[in-house]
């Protein structure tokens, strides 16, 4: 597991297949200084 991110620290790049338009990389597909990712695990 890696270190948790620390204050001021880079967000890694994450490719993701997205359900409703394919592949995406976070946070380069994110227009804006500021970003949010939420992940859903869904219903277990």
């Amino acid at each position: 597991m890696r270190e948790k991110l620390g204050i001021g620290a880079a967000f890694p790049t994450l490719s993701l297949n997205l359900l409703d338009r394919g592949p995406a990389e976070v946070p380069a597909d994110m227009p804006g200084p500021w970003k949010v990712v939420l992940f859903y695990r869904g219903h277990w």
